[in-house]
């Protein structure tokens, strides 16, 4: 039995991404990798479980710098194809950490649960698996396109805390780690901790708003409140600081409020 450690790689932006090979290329050195990913464009698909009924899982050829990798992929959202590639390929052996990425735009702010990236590494957190989330800051306009990109200073990144996370013994509140890396960052810019921003951070903005309104007329655009940006948030670091930003994310979304307190705001 294999001693190294098992890396289960996928990604929201399909089984093409760039994104996904360059995550691949960051942690095939550590251990033994798995990739299982959607076979089409998954943005923004949170953590839905949709997909083709009949569709499994299918391998497709799969190589970064001539080394071939086992891959599959699977007509699916993010989280219904890691749901089923866990239970098909991982019965006899759990992998030490699921990593989500590496995707094309940042995943920050309250917005994060409209991401695709982010639900795939919570269905595996949701399993006990340590998953990570790896995200690279670009231009909106450039989700979709998956242009030619310089990954190196993600990689790096995607790299230190993959290591970190199959030996660390993080608290029992932490289920998966979010990893934003700014655009022009390298493999020397800082990292910080920091907690998820209340802010929205991605808005959709119309032109000619009304109900002849087309939900294809929507822009993405980004738009930050400076005056109400939390100094210890993920968008904080990331938009002002020009830092990587390492948020620890729980499954439990339960308010942290003292329960008496929202007892009494509730009338008794």
């Amino acid at each position: 039995m294999s001693h190294s450690p098992l890396f289960f790689l996928t990604n929201d932006d399909g089984i093409q991404s760039p994104g996904l090979r360059a995550a691949v290329r960051a942690v095939k050195a550590l251990g033994d990798v798995l990739v299982v990913a959607p076979a089409t464009q998954q943005t923004a698909m949170g953590r839905s479980f949709t997909g083709r009924p009949d569709a499994s899982l299918e391998p497709v050829p799969f190589e970064v710098d001539g080394q071939a990798v086992r891959a599959y992929a699977c007509e699916g959202s993010p989280a219904s194809v890691v749901r089923h590639g866990l239970a098909v390929l991982c019965r006899e052996r759990k992998p030490d950490l699921l990593v989500s990425g590496i995707n094309y735009g940042e995943n920050v702010g309250i917005s994060i649960g409209a991401s695709g990236t982010v639900g795939a590494a919570m269905e595996a957190a949701a399993r006990g698996i340590p998953a990570l989330a790896a995200s690279q800051q670009m231009h909106p306009d450039q989700f979709m396109r998956h242009e030619a990109k310089d990954w190196g200073a993600s990689e790096h990144f995607l790299r230190l805390f993959a290591h970190k996370l199959v030996r660390a013994r993080l608290p029992q509140d932490v289920d998966l780690v979010k990893l934003d890396v700014p655009e022009g960052a390298t493999p020397h810019t800082p990292w910080r901790l920091s907690r998820l921003s209340r802010q929205r951070y991605f808005e959709v903005v119309i032109d000619d708003p009304g109900p002849h309104s087309r939900l294809q007329d929507g822009r993405v655009t980004v738009q930050v409140d400076p005056a109400s940006l939390e100094p210890d948030s993920d968008v904080h670091a990331l938009v002002r600081e020009r830092v990587v930003a390492v948020t620890p994310l729980s499954l439990d979304a339960t308010s942290r409020a003292d329960f008496g307190v929202i007892r009494e705001a509730l009338g008794g």
